[in-house]
């Protein structure tokens, strides 16, 4: 549902002042709720003069290194497809590199130790050539796979070129037939095509624009060459919010967007990660994921929330998301402008609140109330039928749901206990003994000596 004309003037407002402020030749952007994009505003036109063609939503910008992401995503698919596994050294289905020994998941998280970009001249402003003359080129590694985060655009011409390998046909033909089509997004494309938005440096001392060059990347191009507009990415960000279509699991997912590294700049607190193609980032304890993008003459940004609250981060809706670009080198407007637009949405336009109603089981209050795992005490409670055993995000607080219906087995879902088992221990008369998490004993009263506790209760019992 669109946005109130009130908010959508306050938001064209801020999106104007902002191109002004930065010097934007033009600006285009978009916020996503529920799925859908539910404002877009745009200023400048495709040329950077006054009397020129106006942007709107249906202008193409270059995305740049948002093009990981798709990449990510298909090979991701070839993962569930059972065609490959992450664990898998990249030699193995692509041989004759010198990033035979980096396996796919180090790639994709940028943990392969992969040199940042190519070894020929600056990928960004010159026409590229194809994989094997990348590899001829000398492309190796800086650091010992895995040690650390290092972003690499090589590593995602590597990936790329899996995708060719395995699926034997152009790595653009598997993405625009595998995501961009199933989603709709038919004005993402490998070179600009209809209304576009051309590309320039602005002088930083004079409000003077000079062109910048357009090519094909070749090898290259998985690291950031798609163009799209705003219309197309908010159907990107709506994936990326939960709203799959079928393109990949829930699961995969929620996988990919884990963080898998941090990412460590000396002197600066730890605010953002990695994850498997995407950008992780942790505000105060609210997580958003999505990705920047960067190539001379353009700059874009996808952040889309994950968490409805979190810490003291901004609380708002899951999935509430904003895309923006701007068609010059280099601004500071992408720092701060794509977070007031979506803070702006949130503030002026509540999100919806889901009334409670009863969806639990009276069958699962035998597990509820106070447990005891030594002398500490814990609560556990029920949210649906997930059980909560102390306080999730603190200490080894985590959420628990049943592997099967009416079993006995469950497994954690967050937390210090994510993928470990708790088992309900009952007596011969069915009632519930304790429960044993991870080969720990949770009692209803303090060691008490009759739940089996490992090591066993002393005999003089408390004194």
């Amino acid at each position: 549902m669109p946005v109130s004309p009130t908010t959508s003037a306050r938001l064209d407002h801020l999106l104007a002042t902002g191109q002004r402020t930065h010097r934007l030749p033009s600006v285009a952007a978009g916020l996503i709720r529920g799925g859908e994009l539910v404002w877009s505003g745009a200023v400048g036109t495709v040329d950077g003069r006054a009397e020129g063609v106006a942007v709107d939503a249906d202008t193409q910008f270059r995305m740049g290194s948002i093009t990981k992401t798709f990449v990510a995503v298909a090979v991701m698919r070839l993962r569930d497809e059972g065609r490959l596994e992450l664990s898998d050294r990249f030699g193995a289905h692509v041989p004759g590199s010198a990033l035979d020994d980096v396996t796919i998941e180090q790639l994709l998280s940028h943990a392969g130790g992969v040199q940042a970009e190519s070894a020929g001249d600056w990928w960004e402003r010159t026409p590229g050539s194809d994989w094997d003359a990348l590899v001829a080129s000398g492309v190796g590694t800086r650091f010992r796979s895995g040690r650390r985060f290092h972003y690499s655009n090589t590593g995602y011409a590597a990936l790329g070129r899996l995708l060719e390998v395995v699926l034997e046909r152009p790595w653009f033909e598997v993405v625009s037939e595998q995501l961009l089509e199933p989603l709709g997004m038919t004005r993402t494309t490998l070179r600009p095509t209809g209304k576009a938005a051309l590309g320039f440096a602005v002088h930083p001392f004079a409000d003077v624009l000079l062109a910048e060059p357009e090519h094909d990347a070749g090898a290259m191009a998985p690291a950031g060459q798609l163009w799209t507009t705003v219309a197309d990415l908010a159907r990107w960000a709506a994936l990326l919010g939960g709203r799959t279509d079928g393109v990949i699991s829930a699961e995969s997912l929620a996988e990919m967007v884990e963080p898998h590294h941090v990412v460590d700049e000396p002197g600066q607190p730890w605010t953002g990660a990695h994850g498997l193609g995407w950008q992780i980032w942790n505000d105060a304890g609210a997580r958003s994921a999505g990705h920047g993008g960067s190539m001379p003459g353009f700059l874009a940004k996808q952040l889309v929330h994950l968490d409805a609250e979190g810490g003291e981060g901004p609380a708002g809706e899951v999935g509430d998301g904003v895309v923006l670009f701007t068609n010059t080198t280099a601004s500071a407007a992408l720092k701060d402008l794509p977070k007031e637009l979506l803070r702006t949405l949130r503030e002026l336009e509540a999100p919806s609140v889901a009334p409670w109603v009863a969806s639990g089981s009276a069958d699962l209050l035998e597990l509820a109330g106070t447990w005891h795992w030594g002398p500490s005490v814990e609560t556990a409670r029920f949210v649906g039928e997930d059980l909560v055993l102390g306080a999730p995000g603190k200490g080894r607080g985590s959420r628990f749901r049943r592997v099967g219906p009416g079993a006995d087995e469950w497994v954690g879902l967050d937390g210090y206990y994510t993928g470990e088992p708790l088992r309900v221990l009952r007596r011969g008369d069915g009632s519930v003994s304790h429960l044993d998490l991870a080969t720990f004993r949770f009692t209803r009263t303090p060691y008490d000596p009759e739940a089996d506790v490992p090591g066993g209760v002393d005999e003089q019992g408390w004194r």
